[in-house]
């Protein structure tokens, strides 16, 4: 029988059908029946069949479901695996699953037969005892065989004949965001073809999904790009349906689409990346049921310059692919570094080589052409003497910064590689770590790189850890290069330094890391806490940190009892939830325990290491997760209990008149604060606001002057023109609108855009309109008006309040204010538009110009004969005796100019102002004609009329 069918193999494969397509696709018509073998245990088989379960030795795997849901980054993941053994007598079962090392187990359950067995996760004791094992199983390995950032997690099982077993393993993580995306990871390696295999992730960002993808299945043995180049379409079978805040990803393949991949049953990684919408704000900050998490990840940054030491491993075991990988890597990263760095190299072995004696160099062509040809020749030679090579790299840097007055905003760093253990000068590792923080002082950060498997990777992390860096780990394999040049674009682009979160003391407690050395392009700050006052309707919440030479604060209140947009019950694919699992309070929880564990790591005080695992391990145990201090023991449930429902256990935001909260620090809410921004801003009535109405106020004579600008749209107008003295020029775009009804305009005009310029002591401007502002000094920043925010620098401030105002101020002594004026429902004549206020002119020339930059520094007369009033009564502009002689005349600069009186409202229509008015576009009030006020582009800075200055 054998013999016919390998004959009947042999005729298949000769027809052109191979024989592993054609196993499969057998498997898939009669195993998928076989594998319900509970539910028709004596149901008769092919002779095929029966002779490929003789071969077999293994229980076979008739389900693996993988179902996940993302919930603002964190995600809840539940595998389902069910192992038939349709043999003869009792075999062994193996469930194997890798799963992210940053992830926390906090549930398993397996039934065997007609046995349950729950997991009990417990504290961790110094010695353990066997009499925990659980009846026909081996150990359990929750944490066994750390692989590039995952871990396996093992359970191995006797199943009796003719019966089934069946695993559920729930973990939890955040997800971290990393070259501007966060990536969701599910490894599919079952070992063997599967009946019945499906993954389905469920995704809500109530900021909304942006670059959602799903790339071709990873499946090199060490976590390594296994797509074929060029090759980015999803993995077979993959569907992905996604609006904007909601999406849904499934992998399903049959059999056979299994055997095409791989013939093996190691399918490799199913991976989705993705990322949400943010702007330069405060972040996303989300509230639910007294707790908080804070994601902050601003955009449209300017890199800040950096100063960097690479320091390379070239001692003798870095011979062959591991150090012809760095050299490919590094090659990469110079030509990445940018005109504003500085750099410098060291090679070490048992001897330190410098590349550039005892300085750092600017990156230029021919820099960087001769640290290629140093890097290019090191050889591998020699012992490890990591101590002093980082004590070399910290003199260098510390020296650097020390000599060359070095920007405090920029950001310098070490980043070290190696692929051993120290074995020359000092090899104890406490040493090593006490020496190099000693060496660094907090001055700057360290990032670690450990290649292979005999690498000190504990050593590495810790050292990472003290010196506010990070560390990674690669195996050495074909795509080394590629990993190393990942790690340098997550960290080779800083955006901010010193970055600190701040909320009300009174308000908050167990706030997670709220200062931050560095914010690097890609990545994301996550804070998380309590609120302590849960009756409070707001939560304040302020961010401080440095841009090159700027000073950023970025403030808002978050509302608390708004009704929820992000409310997830209802959320197709979440709505069948069991538990009451509050995923901020989880997210919490999951930092707070991540942060002991670090605090731990880099604690050399064993009084203090006590307190921090004890601590960790008693919210391990209220959160239920498995972490080092916390261990998983199986307890059997009964004879007669239930065996392990698939129901995936989503969180649920069931509680008593609170829902969630999502505010992206954006949309200040209503009533809070934003009378109190208004009343803090003192300015002038000087000013240029409406359609657009002009407001000049003379204090040493006690009155107001007023005039309309009957302007087209498109038109520029010169506002402030002192670009020759005092370098400020404004300029105003107008917009057009209809003409209300029964009017005796065309149409009407308002300020859609105020631009700003300003080049003393150096060139900067502003472009603000009513949605956004641009802050262009050398280094380009983009705000919203939207939100709250604050930005300095040595010579300029630039003060937002949201969605009311924004205050611009020159060498403390020229303020400008501009209005933000938003319609909700405007009329057809209506626009949103700006208004311009003049809060301070100190620091303006006598010889400043424009439509108001004219009068700031000339008296206008009102000539008395022409009234039937006292001056004293003119003085205090009183408007009964104003009435009665209503047209009068002013004299400015020689010109005589007949005005009337008027009223005007100003400040958004909050004050009224008494005004003498200049009628026909203020002929004879202004120099010259309007016309000659208008510029030619934003830009321009012509202080005369005809002529055109560009900063």
């Amino acid at each position: 029988m054998i013999l016919w069918l390998w004959l009947c193999w042999g005729f298949s494969t000769s027809a052109g059908q191979p024989d592993s397509e054609l196993m499969a696709r057998y498997l898939e018509e009669e195993l998928m029946a076989d594998y319900s073998i509970m539910e028709q245990v004596a149901r008769r088989v092919p002779r095929q069949a029966k002779f490929l379960q003789r071969l077999e030795t293994r229980p076979r795997m008739s389900e693996f479901t993988v179902r996940s849901t993302i919930i603002s980054r964190y995600a809840f993941t539940t595998v389902s695996c069910t192992m038939v053994n349709s043999g003869s007598e009792a075999r062994e079962a193996v469930f194997e699953m890798q799963i992210p090392a940053a992830a926390f187990i906090s549930n398993f359950t397996m039934s065997i037969g007609n046995k349950t067995y729950y997991g009990e996760i417990t504290g961790k004791e110094k010695k353990h005892s066997s009499d925990d094992k659980a009846r026909d199983k081996k150990p359990l390995s929750p944490t066994d065989g750390r692989e590039n950032g995952y871990e396996t997690f093992k359970a191995s099982v006797f199943i009796p004949r003719k019966m089934q077993a069946k695993f559920l393993l729930h973990y939890e993580e955040l997800l971290q965001r990393r070259l501007g995306k966060y990536e969701y990871t599910v490894s599919i390696r079952p070992q063997q073809l599967v009946g019945r295999l499906r993954v389905e992730v469920n995704i809500l960002e109530n900021s909304g999904i942006v670059s959602l993808e799903v790339p071709p299945l990873r499946n090199s043995k060490h976590k390594g790009n296994g797509k074929v180049e060029g090759d980015v379409s999803p993995p077979p079978s993959t569907v992905v349906g996604h609006t904007k805040t909601l999406a849904k990803v499934t992998f399903n393949p049959s059999v056979v689409e299994q055997t095409r991949i791989a013939r093996n049953g190691i399918l490799g990684d199913f991976i989705i990346r993705y990322d949400v919408k943010r702007e330069l704000s405060v972040g996303d900050v989300q509230i639910l049921n007294g707790y908080f998490v804070h994601y902050f990840a601003p955009t449209d940054l300017p890199p800040l310059p950096k100063n960097v030491v690479f320091v390379l491993d070239s001692s003798a075991s870095m011979v062959g692919t591991k150090l012809k990988q760095t050299k490919e890597a590094l090659f990469t990263i110079l030509q990445d570094l940018r005109p504003e760095d500085h750099f410098n190299i060291i090679g070490f072995s048992n001897r330190i080589k410098v590349w550039q004696q005892d300085q750092l160099v600017p990156v230029t062509p021919n820099n960087i052409r001769d640290a290629k040809k140093y890097i290019h020749n090191l050889s591998p030679t020699g012992g490890t003497n990591i101590n002093g090579a980082l004590q070399t790299g910290a003199k260098l840097l510390n020296d650097y910064i020390a000599q060359n007055d070095i920007d405090a905003r920029t950001v310098s760093l070490i980043i070290f590689l190696t692929d051993g253990r120290p074995t020359v000068g000092e090899t104890q590792s406490s040493k090593i770590l006490s020496n190099t923080k000693d060496a660094i002082r907090d001055k700057f950060c360290l990032f670690t790189i450990g290649i292979g498997n005999d690498v000190d990777q504990k050593l590495l992390e810790r050292m990472a850890l003290e010196n506010c860096g990070m560390t990674r780990h690669f195996q050495e394999d074909e795509d080394a290069a590629s990993h190393l040049k990942g790690f340098y674009d997550e960290i080779g682009t800083p955006l901010l330094s010193d970055i600190r979160v701040d909320y009300p003391e009174d308000n908050v407690e167990q706030v997670t890391k709220n200062f931050f050395p560095n914010y690097f392009n890609g990545s994301e700050i996550i804070i998380a806490g309590k609120l302590i006052n849960r009756t409070s309707d707001s939560l304040h919440v302020e961010v401080t940190a440095s841009n090159s030479k700027k000073y950023i604060l970025l403030k808002t209140d978050v509302a608390i009892d708004l009704p929820s947009r992000n409310d997830i019950r209802g959320v197709p694919g979440l709505e069948d939830g069991k538990g009451d699992k509050n995923y901020i309070e989880r997210a919490w929880s999951y930092l707070t325990i991540k942060e002991l564990l670090n605090s731990r790591l880099k604690s050399d005080d064993n009084q203090e290491k006590d307190y921090l695992t004890e601590k960790a391990k008693s919210m391990a145990l209220t959160y239920n997760f498995v972490t080092p201090f916390t261990v998983l023991k199986m307890r059997e449930a009964g004879l007669h209990s239930e065996p392990p429902q698939e129901d995936f256990i989503s969180p649920s935001t069931n509680g008593i008149g609170e829902k969630l909260q999502s505010l992206q620090g954006h949309k200040a809410p209503p009533g809070i604060h934003r009378q109190q921004d208004k009343q803090r801003i003192k300015i002038s009535k000087t000013s240029a606001d409406g359609d657009p109405h002009f407001v000049i106020d003379f204090p040493s004579s006690k009155f107001s002057v007023c005039f309309n600008i009957d302007g087209e749209p498109g038109d520029i107008l010169r506002l402030v023109s002192d670009h020759k003295e005092s370098g400020v020029t404004v300029n105003g775009k107008l917009i057009g609108a209809p003409a209300p009804p029964n009017g005796h305009k065309k149409h009407r005009t308002y300020f859609s855009t105020i631009t700003i310029l300003s080049n003393k002591p150096e060139r900067s401007y502003l472009e603000i309109t009513p949605k956004r502002i641009i802050l262009d000094d050398g280094e380009r920043l983009l705000l919203s008006c939207d939100r709250s925010a604050v930005v300095r620098s040595s010579s300029l401030e630039v003060s937002i309040s949201a969605n009311s105002n924004i205050t611009v101020t020159i060498r403390d002594t020229i303020s400008f204010v501009i209005l933000i004026h938003h319609y909700k429902k405007p009329a057809p004549y209506q626009r949103d538009h700006l208004g311009f206020y003049i809060s301070n002119s100190k620091g303006l020339s006598s010889d400043s110009h424009g439509l108001l930059g004219q009068f700031l520094n000339h008296e206008v007369k009102l000539l008395q004969e022409s009234l039937n009033i006292s001056r004293q009564q003119v003085g205090q502009n009183q408007t009964e005796a104003l009435k009665p002689n209503p047209t009068n005349t002013l004299k400015v600069k020689g010109r005589l100019v007949p005005v009337v009186w008027k009223q005007r409202r100003i400040y958004n229509g909050q004050q009224e102002v008494d005004c003498w008015f200049a009628k026909n576009n203020a002929d004879k009030l202004i120099d010259g004609s309007y016309k000659d006020y208008l510029a030619s582009h934003p830009f321009d800075t012509g202080t005369s009329f005809g002529t055109i200055n560009n900063v």
